[in-house]
């Protein structure tokens, strides 16, 4: 099943990365547009506090926020740790 789009442009776009990064993402909430959830969720990743991170509906800046969800998931401990492995593999 497909989510509803968020109706900023650039919210959407990184709701898209975060979804190609493995993130799920809910729609719905009572003062929220939905949440993004971390594909790891564990108790490294940054000890669970960022593995849930809201999405609001109408941001302030629209481009701000979006580069805030972005840097979120390109923070993810647990995700960073996975690449350096790689990397040094």
């Amino acid at each position: 099943m497909t989510r509803s789009p968020h109706s900023k442009k650039e919210v959407e776009d990184a709701l898209s990365y975060a979804e190609k990064q493995g993130w799920r993402i809910d729609v719905g909430g009572s003062h929220v547009w939905g949440k993004i959830y971390c594909p790891y969720n564990d108790r490294e990743c940054r000890c669970g506090e960022f593995c849930i991170t809201s999405v609001w509906r109408t941001p302030k800046n629209p481009g701000n926020y979006a580069h805030a969800l972005r840097r979120v998931v390109d923070n993810c401990t647990t995700h960073r740790i996975l690449l350096l492995r790689d990397s040094d593999a």
